[in-house]
């Protein structure tokens, strides 16, 4: 089994009814990024993020914890979105 792509929710602020952002990421077959979309309420932006650097992997898990989460979270809270990422790595 593969993964191939994975959409997230953020976190839902007090009082609110949608998440913060969203977020896409898709990595096509035999192809060496990975393309992550950061949906928030002014936009998107889309990453492309090399499947073979630890380095782009770990600045991403941490933009995406940011986003997601709507604060700077601790390593093991980015750790989180780092071994996501890497499972699509894989």
């Amino acid at each position: 089994m593969r993964i191939t792509s994975v959409e997230l929710a953020g976190e839902v602020a007090k009082g609110k009814t949608l998440p913060m952002a969203f977020a896409r990421i898709h990595r096509a077959l035999d192809s060496e990024w990975i393309e992550v979309t950061i949906l928030v309420p002014g936009g998107e932006r889309t990453h492309h993020v090399q499947a073979d650097c630890d380095e782009d992997l770990w600045s991403m898990a941490e933009c995406l914890q940011a986003h997601l989460d709507g604060h700077k979270g601790t390593n093991s809270d980015i750790h989180e979105y780092y071994d996501l990422l890497q499972r699509l790595a894989d």
